[in-house]
């Protein structure tokens, strides 16, 4: 315990408060002997930048225990099916960096439970770069996280309902198709409906367009 307090640069007495508080794992035991690693270590450093940047003891404990119980990276990307999107590998404390005080564990719990996270170890997989870019950027707009990961739900449900569409008529049609062709199609059919769906709404907000009865 010395030595980890000293590596984590706090001392025995807050690493033992967190100990009690849940915050860190109890070490592995052979015997009298306690055995700490570098899983401790690395929480006990997390702990620290978590509250360099405004968290509180409860809300790390929340964030913790949704941290511990998340589904790790291996059950998300198991399949190992080709996709376009890059992942990327964060600290708890570089996740906080991107949303803030919108970290909380409800949300993390959130992003979670819709696949936008998962866990690898120490770390957090984010599965999107460009969705992880985006969902932040509307945080910074003002949006709540939780209006964003409800509002991902729903997106989810039209893009799954959109992707079985394209396949099924390529299937039918254009069998033969290669995955990275349909890719290009469905995005380019996709991007330019949203544009013109967007047009139509702005407008609409605008008071420029024509109402419908």
């Amino acid at each position: 315990m010395d030595e980890l307090a000293k590596e984590a640069g706090i001392t025995v007495r807050t690493l033992r408060f967190y100990r009690e508080r849940g915050l860190i794992q109890p070490p592995r035991r052979e015997g009298r002997i306690a055995w700490y690693d570098d899983h401790h270590l690395a929480r006990l450093r997390t702990i620290t930048g978590l509250l360099e940047r405004g968290h509180t003891l409860n809300g790390i404990a929340d964030l913790a225990t949704t941290f511990d119980s998340g589904r790790d990276v291996a059950e998300v990307l198991g399949l190992g099916e080709p996709t376009e999107e890059t992942p990327v590998r964060l600290t708890p404390e570089q996740l906080a960096d991107y949303f803030r005080d919108e970290a909380t564990a409800e949300n993390l719990a959130a992003a979670l439970d819709l696949g936008y996270l998962a866990t690898d170890g120490d770390e957090i997989v984010h599965m999107s770069r460009r969705l992880l870019e985006a969902s932040s950027e509307l945080v910074r707009q003002g949006v709540p996280l939780s209006a964003v990961l409800s509002s991902g739900r729903l997106v989810r449900e039209h893009a799954d309902a959109l992707a079985d569409l394209f396949v099924r008529v390529m299937n039918t049609h254009a069998a033969s198709t290669e995955p990275d062709r349909l890719r290009s199609l469905a995005h380019a059919v996709v991007d330019a409906e949203l544009s013109m769906a967007l047009d139509r709404r702005l407008r609409s907000e605008d008071g420029t367009g024509t109402r419908e009865e």
